[in-house]
């Protein structure tokens, strides 16, 4: 919805999560004159807008008494009644895929992965080869934990596709249900560490601190996430700290370089957080649309890079947790990928910097990389 039709989820009836079924919905007074397909989009949080047009024009769409709706496009008016009929998805195994992987560690119980920008962690709509998952069946066979379904076998956490970095996969059940359990507990309980860095635009006001902002849907496009006022959203903590400063040719700070730290694990929640604060990540085609012109206060070089880099600067780069089987604690370092290490050195290029921590360092276990 626009800013002027918005609806408290209690006041529109918006379905989150599963959707599955038969839902009615009375059109509000601030709805009156929206788009069919919109309008459903608005109120069922968990269909794409692709997915409820496909449905109109399948005849899953009426207006009560009025009969079948099949025009996308159609306005609605206030008080009309429509009902959607969303059928149960056909769950699809996903298939194996020969592509490299690079591999930090392997056992009998779980594999953890460097996952590279670009790859999606497992099939979804739109996306049914090409990701982590079909690598990893390629990889591992049958051996991958069933608990998350048959098109997340061994799937524990994800990372967006265009963030880079550690994964763990679980490759037994015992394995999936020990470290669900840490990651339910996000390092409050000290045996799991997920850290990230992220170059973002300016430098905070603070060398430190924690985001506390719930986060949830945007109510003006169900695709993206946003910061959502008192209870309406879940509980949302991302912890930051400023390890590098950069400056543009006049010594002004334009970016900065941030460790990042979950307390919660919610959906682009580092990427909100840090565009709520007025510091989106650099390269966000998201978050961080509205700094484009920000790119005019690099060095040539530093905007070609960033240009290519096409996709967001954030990196998954540590993570550590307890073995959950041997009880063993485990500890691993992911370097920059060479596309940031590529951004790092343009922005160093651009001006001095202020430097207040070290780089990090070499991964604690050699990538084993496979191409089975």
């Amino acid at each position: 919805m626009t800013d002027d039709t918005k609806l408290s989820a209690e006041t529109a009836g918006i379905v989150e999560g599963t959707v599955e079924g038969t839902h009615e919905f009375t059109v509000a007074e601030p709805e009156a004159g929206l788009r069919l397909d919109r309008f459903l989009a608005n109120r069922l949080a968990g269909l794409s807008r692709v997915r409820i047009q496909a449905l109109i024009r399948q005849g899953a769409v009426d207006g009560a008494a009025a009969g079948p709706l099949s025009d996308p496009g159609a306005r609605i008016a206030p008080g009309q009644r429509i009902r959607i009929a969303v059928p149960a998805p056909e769950p699809q195994a996903p298939a194996a895929e020969a592509m490299p992987l690079s591999i930090i560690h392997e056992d009998e119980d779980l594999i953890v992965v460097d996952k590279p920008a670009g790859m999606v962690t497992h099939p979804g709509a739109g996306q049914a080869q090409g990701t982590l998952v079909n690598a990893l069946l390629a990889h591992c066979g049958e051996t991958l934990s069933r608990i998350g379904g048959a098109e997340r076998p061994g799937i524990v956490h994800r990372l967006d596709k265009d963030t880079s970095g550690l994964l763990v996969i679980a490759k037994t059940d015992a394995a999936h249900l020990g470290l669900a359990e840490q990651f339910a507990a996000h390092g409050a309980d000290g045996r799991m560490v997920r850290a990230y860095e992220a170059f973002v635009w300016g430098v905070p006001s603070r060398r430190s601190g924690a985001i506390d902002a719930p986060l949830g849907r945007s109510a003006s496009n169900r695709t993206r996430m946003a910061v959502l006022r008192g209870d309406e959203g879940r509980h949302a903590v991302t912890h930051f700290e400023v390890i590098e400063t950069f400056a543009d040719a006049a010594g002004r700070p334009v970016a900065s370089r941030l460790r990042l730290m979950l307390e919660t694990g919610r959906t682009h929640q580092i990427r909100v957080h840090l565009a709520h604060i007025g510091h989106p990540v650099m390269g966000d085609p998201v978050y961080g649309a509205g700094f484009k012109s920000s790119a005019r206060r690099l060095s040539d070089k530093a905007a070609r890079t960033l240009a290519a880099l096409g996709r967001q600067a954030l990196h998954a780069t540590e993570l550590g947790f307890e073995h959950p089987i041997t009880d063993r604690p485990l500890h691993f370092r992911s370097e920059w990928p060479k596309d940031l290490e590529a951004l790092y050195q343009a922005l160093t290029l651009t001006a001095a910097r202020g430097k207040t921590a070290a780089r990090p360092g070499k991964p604690k276990v050699k990538p084993n990389v496979s191409k089975r």
